[in-house]
């Protein structure tokens, strides 16, 4: 049938289609339909949120933005960041490092997180309180430009050359928020005033012994599994009766077992030249002398950090589950990587260690470097004990760094940047084990994780208890 003309333009008269083709037609007609409302609705939460990512560290620029947004949701009395949700979140900010937009997985729940939705999360755990994610990333804004504004200060009122004072504030000027924060929140060292005290915050801005893991860190820290938060006392334990003395002192306080204590680490390059030895610590750990009124070692979810090393027979998993569970223990060292000492022949790179234990015995101690999760190498030394002041100790003195450590040292120290050396090391762990040869039972189990040292004193640590609460 020919098509009706108006107005010089063609018409086609349509008819609904009937029976199967007219379910059909409707069928598709309201799917289309209910997808576009879906659509806006989710384009409505995003822009809501400000973005699909909840895993932001920063959420906003203006300080007054950032206040706006710390309305509190159950309506305290004591205001938004009152004295015990203030605790948390700075507990929050110790164990879970600053991860940018990456996520973590909670193994127990399966869910993934951002840090500030986890900080929220610990929040809430702790306090019975709502603070969102947004509040959190505004108050992590808010005293980060407190931070930078009195380090301001300080290293302006320094008597420091301009340039010294430039290089410093240039540091600051090139970290996040979340970096700021939790550098303020690590102990000695940090160009910040000591504030209460992360794991492992691996900040640039550069810890003394800080506390991240994140785990390290690192670790601190990186995308940790399961961080199940383990309550924080940030008050050291008066000092008993030493008729209620129960432990060593030692015992809670240094990486110590019931049966072994670590007492020196170190890993090291020398050279000698005209009949003087050069030696360059790349990592110390160096003897302690803690007291009853020193504060107990800090705890990390040993969960967070099973992914970092290896799940075979004798894996970091495996060995927890078999105990003693006080022998385990996480180190992250910020190591030292500035040497002028020229690599080449007659450069001796070491490994040194020291312990002492209870018992006559002799021990076994593996080495396993760790990269991506995988085991790259393992080193197996023996030694005897040795009677010395009442105790037994046992010395593995200069021992040989294998080729696989020293190449792996060569290549790093010839990255241009150092945020590039500290990329490499998020993925390079190391596990040491220490074990009775003869029963096979376990005395320490100690968990390296790296960063690059930015500090002018060198090569930094920080211990922390390994726990699965």
């Amino acid at each position: 049938m020919p098509a009706r003309v108006l107005s010089g333009r063609s018409s086609v008269k349509y008819r609904r289609p009937r029976g199967l083709l007219h379910f059909l037609w409707v069928y598709g007609f309201i799917t289309t339909r209910v997808l576009w409302l879906q659509a806006v609705i989710i384009a409505s939460e995003w822009s809501c949120r400000g973005s699909p990512d909840g895993a932001q560290e920063d959420g906003g620029d203006g300080e007054g933005a950032g206040d706006g947004a710390d309305r509190g949701l159950d309506g305290d009395p004591e205001g938004v960041w009152s004295p015990d949700i203030e605790q948390s979140f700075h507990e929050a900010l110790a164990i879970y490092p600053p991860c940018g937009r990456r996520k973590i997985i909670l193994s127990d729940e399966g869910k993934m997180y951002g840090r500030n939705e986890l900080i929220a999360r610990y929040i809430k755990l702790r306090t019975g309180k709502t603070r969102t994610r947004k509040q959190v990333s505004s108050h992590i804004q808010v005293l980060a430009r407190k931070r930078v504004r009195e380090y301001q200060t300080s290293i302006k009122a320094m008597n420091l050359d301009q340039v010294s004072k430039d290089k410093a504030l240039q540091t600051v000027a090139n970290l996040s928020s979340a970096q700021i924060v939790s550098a303020s929140v690590m102990k000695p060292q940090t160009p910040f005033p000591p504030p209460v005290r992360f794991w492992p915050s691996p900040m640039p801005g550069q810890p003394g012994q800080s506390q991240d893991i994140k785990p390290f860190a690192q670790s601190p820290y990186t995308t940790l599994p399961a961080p199940v938060p383990a309550p924080i006392s940030y008050e050291p334990l008066p000092p008993p009766r030493p008729a209620a003395i129960a432990a060593p002192v030692w015992q809670d306080r240094t990486i110590a077992s019931a049966k072994l204590r670590l007492l020196e680490y170190s890993a090291f390059m020398e050279i000698q030249r005209d009949r003087e030895m050069y030696k360059h610590l790349f990592v110390l750990i160096g003897p302690s002398n803690p007291g009853y009124s020193d504060p107990v070692l800090e705890s990390i979810d040993v969960r967070q950090i099973y992914d970092k090393f290896s799940e075979k027979k004798g894996g970091l998993k495996e060995l927890y589950e078999k105990g003693p569970r006080n022998a385990f223990f996480l180190v992250k060292f910020w190591a030292d990587l500035s040497s002028d000492i020229e690599e080449g022949s007659g450069v001796f790179y070491g490994v040194s260690s020291q312990y002492s234990g209870t018992e006559n015995i002799t021990i076994s101690v593996s080495t396993k470097v760790c990269s991506f999760g995988k085991q790259v190498v393992e080193k197996v030394e023996t030694e005897y004990a040795h009677m010395e002041g009442g105790k037994y100790v046992f010395r593995i003195n200069r021992s040989p760094m294998c080729e696989y450590m020293i190449n792996f040292i060569h290549k790093l120290k010839h990255l241009p940047e150092k945020y590039m050396m500290n990329s490499v090391l998020e993925n390079f762990t190391i596990l040491q084990v220490v074990s009775n040869r003869e029963t096979q039972e376990t005395l320490l189990c100690i968990a390296f994780v790296f960063e690059v040292s930015t500090s002018e004193h060198g090569a930094q640590y920080h211990v922390y208890r390994l726990v699965n609460d």
